[in-house]
Order: structure tokens, then C-alpha cells, then sequence
């Protein structure tokens, strides 16, 4: 099952943004996997914990912003998202998220398919952290440009 459509997943996303941000991730609390994953208006994307992240998670709008397919993301390197020159911002930002929990208020540049640079403003990332204080990877959400 693709974490698209597992229960266990989007507990773990949507229980660790509302347990480390203090707020709901969706904002009717009865949407579920399906509307995060088609219909959100709302970029979510997430990475594993392996030494170079691997994104486990892109939900349709991160697909249209960042011009992949769910079978192009899920697997690629999540520091491809940003160019070479805004990688080592990133990562202090991925650092921080560890060090903190989350990190609100994240703006940047990053890069789709085609090569294409387009702005991330009002971002959220957190860690995909479980009620046993597992961390399983990081996650973001950030609102798409009208």
C-alpha cells in the first residue's frame, strides 16, 4: 500500500503536524487520506531518514508545483527539490526542524522537473515523528502561489 492511501501513514503526517505545530494539518476534521492526497489546495511532501532522504510522500498539488508524477517522486532524493546553490540552506533548515520539532514561517526557491525556480513562502515543515517518539522522516506543506 502506497502511503497515499494508508491509514497508518496519514495518521503518522497529520498526528505529528497537530502534536508538534499545536494546530490540525486538514481543515475539516473530517477529510481524510483522499482529499489530502487529491484535493488539498496545499502542497504536502515527505522524506524518509535515510542518509540522502528519499521523498515517500508528494500529494497531488506538491505533484503539479514540482511537475512529477508520484512514480518520479516517491524515491528521488529529496535535495533535488532545491538547487545546488540552496541546498546547504536547506539542510540547515532540515537541521533545525530535527533540533526543534518544526520550523514555521519557511520561505525559499525551489526547483521543479523542468528546471523551472519558483518561490516557497509560508511553509511548515516538521518531523514525521510517532506517539513512541519514532522519527520516521520530515514533512512539508507550504500554500501554492495563486
Amino acid at each position: 500500500m502506497r502511503p497515499a492511501d494508508d491509514p497508518r501513514f496519514f495518521a503518522l503526517l497529520t498526528g505529528s503536524f497537530q502534536r508538534l505545530v499545536g494546530r490540525p494539518l486538514l481543515p475539516e476534521p473530517n477529510s481524510g487520506p483522499g482529499w489530502l492526497y487529491e484535493s488539498a489546495p496545499f502542497a504536502v511532501l515527505a522524506h524518509d531518514t535515510s542518509a540522502d532522504p528519499l521523498f515517500v510522500y508528494a500529494n497531488r498539488a506538491a505533484q503539479r508545483a514540482f511537475g512529477y508524477t508520484w512514480e518520479e517522486f516517491v524515491g528521488m532524493p529529496s535535495r533535488l527539490s532545491a538547487e545546488a546553490p540552496e541546498r546547504a540552506e536547506r539542510q540547515r533548515l532540515l537541521d533545525a526542524v530535527a533540533r526543534d520539532g518544526f520550523v514555521s514561517g519557511y520561505s525559499g526557491i525551489r526547483v521543479a522537473r523542468d528546471g523551472r525556480r519558483f518561490p516557497v513562502s509560508e511553509g511548515i515543515v516538521w518531523q514525521l515523528v510517532d506517539e513512541a517518539g519514532t522519527v520516521h522522516g520530515q514533512a512539508a506543506t507550504f500554500p501554492l502561489a495563486a
